[in-house]
């Protein structure tokens, strides 16, 4: 773990010990008051529909590539006002260009999804369908309604095992970092920062055991979301930008085109399958 993970870490922890010397009461009722006020901050401006990406891109560039998208509203696209800006949409633009062939998007993604859901959202496609590569994008809601780690991981692991079985490469991109959400007072914001890092480590290791890709969005996009707020986040400052899905889509595009075998080389962050992946 790198200097600035256990910077993070040890602020979550020093806010811990500070809660636990007060009463449990005490603690409680800051925390509910906090979670309260940061609900009210950030509201529904955007409703709780994604744009529609789904379509079939570059039509003229041949053999189609059949990609799915999984998982909350940043996998749905949430924030982005135009359905080519959404991760899917630009993920798909990226496959297109890289890989020189067309790609066909389907999104079952829900905005508000928690990682128990993606079996709802599997059972969602029609029977046989088999994309060559799905994306997994989930855990921030976990997070936030406080599922427990293991629970999370499980469903998670489910999925990646499902998808795997139809013959597919899965790509999971681990909870962000909800300390860059500027909106989310102190101190649940580190309380926030440090259980998502949690259970983006605990996704990490699931899902490479099973074959899966990784990508640690914490680690190749937060902190452009932490250092640019008003330009990665939308006018929620809690979903994506336009510019923050662009940078999200651009960071998850290697791992996502290596297990296509379009390249071999990822970047740092990204990390290859230990068993039955693609590299």
């Amino acid at each position: 773990m790198g200097s600035r993970h256990l910077t993070r870490a040890g602020v979550a922890l020093a806010v811990l010990g500070g809660l636990a010397g007060g009463t449990a009461y005490g603690a409680r009722e800051l925390l509910q008051r906090q979670a309260a006020q940061a609900r009210r901050a950030i509201g529904k401006p955007l409703g709780e529909q994604a744009p529609d990406a789904d379509r079939h891109y570059k039509k003229k560039h041949g053999e189609p590539v059949d990609l799915l998208v999984l998982g909350d509203s940043i996998a749905a696209g949430l924030g982005a006002d135009r359905a080519k800006d959404t991760l899917g949409g630009r993920l798909a633009r990226g496959i297109a260009s890289h890989a020189g062939r067309s790609v066909r998007l389907r999104t079952a993604a829900v905005v508000g999804a928690e990682s128990s859901m993606l079996a709802g959202q599997l059972a969602s496609l029609p029977p046989g369908y088999r994309p060559h590569v799905a994306v997994i994008v989930v855990g921030g809601n976990d997070v936030t309604h406080r599922v427990p780690v293991a629970e999370s991981v499980r469903h998670l692991a489910e999925a990646v095992d499902d998808l795997r079985g139809r013959g597919t490469e899965v790509v999971v991109g681990t909870c962000p970092d909800l300390g860059a959400l500027r909106p989310v007072p102190q101190p649940l914001r580190a309380l926030g920062s440090l259980a998502s890092r949690q259970l983006a480590e605990a996704q990490r290791t699931a899902a490479l055991a099973r074959g899966a890709r990784v990508v640690s969005l914490a680690h190749v996009v937060g902190p452009f979301f932490a250092t640019l707020p008003e330009e990665m986040f939308s006018l929620d400052r809690f979903h994506p930008s336009a510019r923050g899905y662009k940078r999200t889509a651009k960071a998850m595009l290697p791992s996502v085109l290596a297990a296509l075998g379009v390249v071999a080389d990822v970047p740092s962050g990204h990390h290859a399958p230990e068993v039955g992946g693609s590299g």
